[in-house]
């Protein structure tokens, strides 16, 4: 391992070292962050392999595998506190107070510093697609970044380390990436591009009648529309005018009848993030298949994805910093009597999420079904509705009337507040952890505090604002909760959006910890890999996931404009809901209370929770 120079960079980079197998670190989500900084040619990180296994020594890694960049060993012990808290990859900050943890996150954040280093690299900050969005939901509630940042990467894990007779199988996950190839793109412009498509297509059927009606089948086929739209954009060329000119027949074509657009890459027609942590993963399944002389008939649109990969500039010489020796794989027709569906069929609940989707009806008849079984909205007394913070005593920037809140606004928020620091403060004891999921407003109440946010931007205001007051019990995580490992005693979370809501009660059940949430946006609940609703198993006993998810959409209907009959149904939805998940929690040997915040008037969703470990 090498030394650093005096130069050193202000951010550490984290990542986790399994073992390394010919041309890759494991596990994959090491060898996914090495590639992206050779692609991306970064060198704003001091890089460290921490070892799973304790024994290792720094011959652990070939240094082929590790191209130009340093990388030094490090042992767990030796991390920063805050990253014992997190799991790999990770960066820290050089005060050790801010980390970013998450192969996601992290990637994500690799490629705005590349970026801020060099502005010239804009094709690395393309790499997060339109509006910088790939990859940026989080796990736990989009599919495609769960796919992408967990599933494959363990599929393949699995499938290489799996017993013969088990490896013989293509792993679902795989299965999944080829059908989601298969899928119609939808890009912010594809209207414009399914038009000169269809267009292409007719001057395409034209051409071959006019030679006879045979299409001459060439050696070197010319690229499909989606092909020259995607690669002009990586070699800032224009798509050809041949097309651009429409026909007043194209121009009548209604949208529901053009062709739909076929995938180039992973999200679509442009080169993201999403191939560059997936060429990796799928590169060492071709390798371990191909040694073990697979049929990869059931795969053409991954193996096509594999070589169209190979064709972005950059990738091979980054690949060959790696000493990942990519394959070139034969053009692979699918045989017709095998389908995607024989080996991986549409799941049993499939059909009743997706059917009906728009939930037509009103609450009264779920509500009723309920009633009838003795279920009603009940809300506990607020454990010290008299306790208020006071705001005059604490530095004036964390008064959310300082900031550009409207008085009412900013009364609103020192309410919820109040609510919620109440209730912390009759839990807490001298010396407990507090983990503030998003809320941002116990920081300065409490003596440790961990924020944790998804969003960097808040992350980031949160962090100068504390800088501001010179506050230095706090530590900041951007990061999604799975990646959250860390022992505390309090968990908080002030209007937890959806499904963040039980992805905070189950975090803090995990922990055995207190738990104090104000939930928010039920419209926004739906069943997820990990969440199913109802949450309880007396509710699951009574309703449906569509007679549920009712419920979850008229629990928003309490805005202050709408009229007072109807904003108390939505208060019923919301006591509803969140009785099914105080129920779920006790499952779990909790006592669970849903309150009201008090005063009412502080927000429309005025629902508290308060649960302990008994």
């Amino acid at each position: 391992m090498t030394v650093m120079k005096d130069s050193v960079p202000e951010e550490h980079l984290y990542l986790g070292f399994s073992h390394q197998c010919q041309d890759s670190i494991f596990p994959l989500h090491t060898s996914i962050s090495l590639f992206l900084l050779s692609y991306c040619d970064c060198k704003s990180f001091k890089i460290f392999l921490v070892p799973t296994n304790e024994n290792a020594n720094d011959q652990f890694v070939t240094k082929n595998l590790l191209g130009d960049l340093e990388v030094h060993l490090i042992s767990k012990c030796q991390l920063p506190m805050v990253v014992q808290s997190c799991c790999l990859p990770a960066v820290v900050t050089k005060d050790g107070k801010f980390c970013r943890a998450g192969l996601s996150v992290v990637l994500r954040h690799i490629i705005q510093k590349t970026f801020e280093a060099d502005p010239s690299k804009k094709n690395v900050l393309e790499l997060l697609g339109f509006k910088k969005t790939c990859l940026k939901a989080c796990a736990e509630v989009s599919q495609w970044t769960r796919l992408c940042e967990i599933s494959i990467p363990l599929a393949v894990e699995g499938f290489l380390t799996a017993s013969p007779e088990h490896s013989q199988t293509i792993p679902a996950d795989i299965l999944q990436l080829e059908r989601k190839l298969g899928e119609p793109v939808r890009v912010h412009n594809d209207d414009k591009i399914r038009r000169q498509k269809l267009q292409q297509q007719k001057a395409g059927a034209k051409a071959a009648a006019e030679e006879g009606k045979t299409v001459e089948v060439h050696e070197h086929p010319l690229p499909s529309l989606e092909l020259s739209v995607a690669f002009s954009k990586l070699h800032v060329q224009e798509v050809s005018r041949a097309v651009n000119r429409e026909a007043p027949l194209i121009r009548r074509t209604k949208t529901s009848d053009l062709p739909p657009l076929d995938h180039v890459f992973a999200e679509g027609l442009y080169f993201t993030l999403a191939d560059i942590v997936l060429l990796p993963c799928i590169h060492q399944f071709l390798v371990y298949s191909k040694k073990q002389d697979k049929d990869l008939v059931n795969l053409p649109l991954i193996s096509s994805w594999y070589q169209r990969v190979q064709q972005i500039p950059g990738v091979k010489n980054a690949a060959d910093k790696c000493n990942m020796q990519l394959l070139q794989l034969p053009e692979l027709i699918p045989s017709p009597e095998k389908h995607l569906e024989d080996f991986f069929p549409v799941p049993d609940d499939f059909e009743e999420e997706h059917e009906n989707s728009q939930f037509i009806g009103g609450p009264r008849p779920t509500m009723t079904k309920l009633m009838e079984r003795g279920i009603e909205a009940k809300f506990s007394p607020h454990p010290c509705p008299d306790w208020t913070i006071d705001w005059t005593s604490l530095p004036a920037a964390v008064n959310p009337g300082e900031g550009k809140m409207s008085r009412d606004r900013a009364l609103r928020k020192q309410q919820q507040l109040n609510n919620l620091v109440a209730a912390v403060k009759k839990l807490a004891k001298p010396g407990d952890v507090i983990v503030d999921f998003c809320s941002g407003g116990v920081r300065y109440i409490f003596s440790r505090v961990v924020l944790i946010e998804n969003k960097e931007l808040s992350l980031m205001r949160a962090k100068d604002r504390s800088d501001e007051l010179g506050l230095n019990n706090i530590s900041f995580i951007q990061a999604n909760l799975d990646y959250f490992n860390g022992t505390f005693n309090i968990g908080v979370a002030l209007h937890a959006c959806g499904v963040a809501t039980d992805m905070v009660i189950e975090h803090c059940i995990k922990a055995r910890a207190a738990f104090v949430i104000s939930p928010c946006c039920y419209g926004f609940i739906q069943n997820t890999v990990k969440f199913k609703y109802p949450r309880s198993h007396q509710f699951k006993e009574i309703l449906s996931y569509k007679e549920h998810m009712i419920l979850c959409r008229f629990a928003d209907q309490t805005a202050v404009h709408l009229p007072p009959e109807r904003k108390l149904i939505g208060k019923q939805c919301m006591g509803l809901v969140d009785l099914d998940r105080a129920w779920a929690a006790e499952r779990f040997n909790y006592s669970v209370q849903v309150t009201s915040m008090e005063p009412e008037s502080c927000s429309p969703k005025n629902n508290m929770f308060v649960g302990t470990p008994v």
